[in-house]
């Protein structure tokens, strides 16, 4: 190993993997030295060094130069195997930290790689010289991934991982979307437009909150852009979750209306010592200023760094005299006291026992031994409250538990068999009586069809009173003549026409008279 070979090895792996020169230098000498230790043993001082411009390596043992041949012998054909495997590891562990430090810098940024496969539920991507994993845990709720597909994440965290790194990547972080409108919005990018401020729940909807310095550009119109294209295409990349882009405003009374959108807001008041706003709403608002599952009051809280509590003017004057009427009853506590305790914001006894002692004494002018008490008051009532609640959610548990378990049952039942009933007369069915009923009428309606036709037969026009005879047996006859032949046939005719005569000459007798 002569010193043109020592630099030529230097270059190519500088140029190749991208390691540190001295990194390279380090790693020959400790080859060499391994080398010699072998050679000479561990009871012998040696010392390595390789010249840096000329790649010449000198070896020192006890504090002497080695002679040129007792050098040569060294480095020949015995030691190279073990010089070669030092090597090796060092420079395995030389690229293993460039790496580690390349990505360690740009660690929260964004980068784009290609899914080659599944592990489990993570997702390994190349993204380069590594081949990043993305946890399901770190991938957006809802979203499915196929091999080859390109896929944009931040680098969460790097590590070593024996001779390798292992680079953890996120979709799900808010990180990710400030990163994206970095790259979508060339004002965010070139710091025209700041985001000051972001929430978000990955999959659903996100908040943030956006400033300029120049007062011409209107930042939420230039984040949104022309028809919202710009805007689309980060929604479209987070799987079509909800993106709210809000005003900043240094004043909480501006910039929590704002961040409370697409809500509005009536008042707002602050309540500095606790952290809290109280957010009032009309009833018609109060759905949507609280979201589904509470997101958007969630949000709004992230975004601008206050716990956002939402009611309406009646859920106020109610809060208000319930919890000045439970001060009021602590030890100490006067009602004027009990009542600038509730103007700023402590409205329960959690409230009051996290207070500090000299803001107490400073509302209500109390003694040290005052404001303890009161203190310690509020702890236990604090205690008392908070174990009744959860008693009353460990009930409410077991009733949804029983009733669970009730429509379980029901539903593993086996059905029961349907008797046969008896056709009696007092269980008819509706539907045979309503039989019988149309029956009864079809037959009252061929009754007095039959008495129509009988009336037209005897000379009464239908649906009038038919004339009375005083003698009946002429229209009795008929009948009997039915069953004779035909002999009688004329008979019957005669009598039918005398029955006629006899009508037309009886009606002008009734008539006159």
């Amino acid at each position: 190993m002569n010193g043109n070979e020592v630099l030529r090895v230097v270059d190519a792996l500088h140029r190749d993997k991208n390691i540190d020169k001295e990194i390279v230098f380090d790693g020959i000498e400790s080859a060499i030295l391994s080398a010699a230790r072998k050679h000479f043993g561990e009871d012998f001082e040696l010392e390595v060094s390789v010249d840096r411009e000329h790649g010449e390596p000198t070896i020192k043992c006890n504090g002497q130069d080695l002679d040129p041949d007792e050098l040569g012998d060294i480095l020949g054909r015995v030691s190279a195997q073990t010089a070669k495997q030092v090597m090796i590891q060092k420079i395995r562990e030389a690229e293993r930290d460039s790496v580690f430090d390349e990505f360690e810098e740009q660690k929260g940024e964004l980068v784009g790689g290609t899914i080659v496969r599944f592990e489990g539920g993570a997702a390994i991507v190349s993204i380069g010289k590594v081949e990043a994993v993305l946890p399901r845990s770190e991938q957006i709720p809802g979203e499915s991934y196929r091999t080859n597909e390109r896929v944009r994440a931040i680098v969460l965290e790097v590590r070593k991982a024996g001779s390798r790194v292992k680079v953890i990547l996120s979709r799900k972080h808010p990180e990710l979307v400030l990163r994206l409108f970095e790259s979508e919005i060339p004002e965010v990018s070139e710091r025209i437009i700041e985001v000051r401020s972001l929430a978000r729940e990955a999959g659903y909807r996100s908040k943030v909150a956006v400033s300029c310095i120049d007062n011409k550009i209107d930042p939420v119109g230039a984040c949104v852009g022309v028809r919202g294209a710009r805007i689309r295409t980060i929604v479209d990349e987070l799987a079509g979750e909800r993106v709210d882009i809000v005003r900043w405003n240094d004043s909480l009374q501006v910039l929590v209306p704002n961040s409370m959108q697409p809500a509005e807001v009536e008042d707002v008041i602050l309540c500095p010592m606790l952290g809290r706003v109280i957010v009032l709403v009309r009833d018609d608002q109060l759905s949507l200023a609280i979201g589904k599952r509470g997101q958007n009051v969630r949000l709004a809280s992230k975004l601008v760094g206050w716990d956002i509590e939402v009611m309406t003017q009646n859920e106020l004057d109610e809060q208000l005299e319930k919890s000045v009427m439970a001060f009021s009853q602590v030890p100490g506590v006067e009602a004027e006291l009990a009542e600038n305790l509730v103007s700023q914001g402590f409205f329960s006894f959690y409230d009051l026992s996290v207070i500090e002692p000299d803001e107490l004494a400073e509302l209500g002018g109390l003694t040290t031994e005052q404001c303890d008490a009161v203190v310690d008051y509020a702890d236990v009532e604090a205690e008392k409250a908070e174990k009744e609640e959860e008693k009353r959610k460990s009930e409410d548990a077991k009733l949804r538990a029983i009733e669970r378990e009730q429509q379980a049952a029901a539903a593993a039942a086996p059905p029961q068999p349907v008797e046969e009933a008896t056709e009696t007369a007092e269980d008819t069915p509706p539907e045979a009586d309503a039989t019988a009923d149309a029956d009864a009428v079809a037959a009252e309606v061929g009754d007095e069809a039959a008495s129509a036709d009988n009336a037209e037969v005897k000379g009464t026009p239908a649906g009038e009173e038919p004339v009375a005879l005083d003698e009946p047996v002429a229209l009795d006859e008929p009948v009997a003549l039915e069953k004779s032949g035909e002999g009688e046939a004329a008979d019957t005719d005669d009598t039918a026409e005398a029955s006629g005569e006899e009508l037309a000459e009886s009606a002008p007798a009734e008539s006159e008279s």
